[in-house]
């Protein structure tokens, strides 16, 4: 009971800094925030409920005819009101094939950052605590990384499943080949972000009054070091999911990525890309337009969120 009083507090007590820092005002009083916000959740929602929303099952191949292919969007000359926005060289509506190809990369997307932050807060909180040759050892390892874009590790580290994995076992599981390759390129931020905070607060009263009665060092980092430094996070994961989301579209659309048998974004907009000068934009138009307003709008709310926590802006 007790343990779930503590809880209950802190909750209270980070809802009251929420309230005093005047987040949820500054929120409603920001147009791109709001307008923001709402494009990513609608992107999202459809998206998760394609299923459901979605005209047809671009993966289907009963449902398909080849007579429907290369339909124009409905508001030109030729084109089928069964197919809002066309159809691609298959006969797959665009509409549902951005549908299904957005819950695709939303996943990716998610998943590797939630892989990236817990590794990327693991590593932080350790090398800021411990220190030493531990703290030096991680960090050198972070800056070596720092030398290299996050396209590139990505791009390796699929390269290397490719030369080491049978092609048929590696079509199987090449979405968790590149969240893991995603996952693992993008993780210093979090390090160093984490590692610099822990540094300021592990010197404060707060930890060595739990250092005096006997805490472990586990003890210490995760539950009263943990809650201070992860605000700052939160603001790095959703400016990251953006990153995320354009990486795997990247590797897709340069053959690398996902297998066109699960196709996302980037591999809707490489298929079409084949067929733009021949007349039929509307095939990589439309995928991309959808992945230019998830990117945009999640970078905009990560910006935002990020001024609103800035205690330098408060």
């Amino acid at each position: 009971m007790e343990n779930q009083e503590i809880e209950r507090g802190r909750i209270a007590d980070f809802l009251h800094r929420l309230n005093d820092n005047d987040i949820w005002w500054s929120f409603w009083h920001s147009p791109v925030a709001v307008l923001s916000a709402a494009l990513a959740l609608f992107m999202i929602f459809i998206s998760v409920f394609a299923s459901v929303i979605a005209p047809f099952n671009p993966f289907d191949l009963a449902s398909l005819d080849l007579m429907d292919s290369s339909l124009p969007p409905v508001w030109q000359s030729g084109g089928d009101p069964r197919f809002l926005l066309g159809t691609d060289d298959q006969g797959r509506d665009i509409l549902s094939t951005i549908l299904y190809g957005s819950r695709i990369s939303l996943l990716v997307g998610f998943v590797s950052v939630i892989f990236s932050l817990i590794l990327g807060v693991g590593l932080g909180l350790i090398s800021g605590y411990v220190g030493g040759r531990t703290d030096a050892i991680i960090m050198r390892i972070a800056d070596v990384q720092l030398s290299f874009p996050a396209i590139l590790i990505a791009l390796l580290l699929d390269g290397v499943a490719r030369t080491l994995l049978p092609k048929d076992v590696h079509s199987e599981i090449a979405i968790y080949v590149m969240i893991f390759a995603i996952a693992v390129s993008g993780w210093v931020q979090y390090a160093r972000t984490v590692r610099s905070m822990v540094m300021t607060e592990k010197v404060k009263e707060y930890v060595q009054a739990g250092q005096v009665i006997g805490l472990g060092q586990f003890t210490i980092m995760w539950r009263h070091i943990l809650p201070n430094v992860i605000g700052p996070v939160f603001v790095i994961g959703t400016l990251h999911l953006a990153l995320a989301i354009i990486i795997e579209a990247t590797l897709s659309f340069l053959g690398v990525g996902l297998p066109p048998t699960t196709p996302s974004l980037g591999t809707l907009i490489r298929i079409g890309n084949e067929y733009l000068f021949s007349g039929e934009w509307w095939i990589t138009i439309f995928p991309g337009a959808a992945l230019v307003a998830i990117a945009l709008s999640v970078n905009l709310f990560g910006d935002w969120l990020r001024d609103a926590i800035n205690p330098k802006l408060l």
